[in-house]
């Protein structure tokens, strides 16, 4: 049971997660005013809450459910997905910082800061199937090492 609880929340705290990101891909865009800014970065603080969750869920996954960590950890597709994960965490960082930075500034970002939080946003989007595809691919026993 504790197997199956993991997985579903795992499951569902990753696509809140991409909820969350294609928000504020949706949300960042050139004229927004300082309420957009407010509204994105209160959002953005959800994006940090579900992806620190995500880590605790999936480490408790590998370590305590059915498989186990010996099954995870030597799997080239677990590195994989845990490398995509923290590379997508890591382009995280520039709009956030750039939220914070507008919403101090108490003014509207310009289309150049729009521009570019934008293109952080698309990356990361992008990336993000990677991980759906690794782990089908882990949950099939594929990527074995050694």
């Amino acid at each position: 049971m504790l197997d199956l609880a993991l997985a579903i929340a795992h499951h569902l705290l990753v696509f809140g997660l991409f909820g969350i990101l294609f928000a504020e891909l949706i949300l960042v865009r050139p004229g927004m005013d300082r309420q957009a800014v407010a509204r994105v970065g209160a959002i953005d603080l959800w994006y940090g809450l579900l992806a620190g969750l995500i880590i605790v869920v999936g480490f408790s996954r590998a370590i305590f459910a059915a498989k186990g960590w010996f099954y995870y950890s030597h799997n080239a597709f677990f590195w994989a997905k845990l490398g995509t994960f923290a590379l997508i965490g890591l382009l995280s960082v520039p709009p956030t910082i750039d939220y914070i930075r507008w919403r101090r500034a108490n003014t509207a970002p310009s289309h150049a800061q729009v521009r570019a939080a934008q293109r952080f946003l698309w990356i990361e989007v992008l990336l993000f199937p990677l991980l759906l595809v690794f782990a089908a691919a882990m949950a099939r026993g594929y990527g074995e090492i050694g």
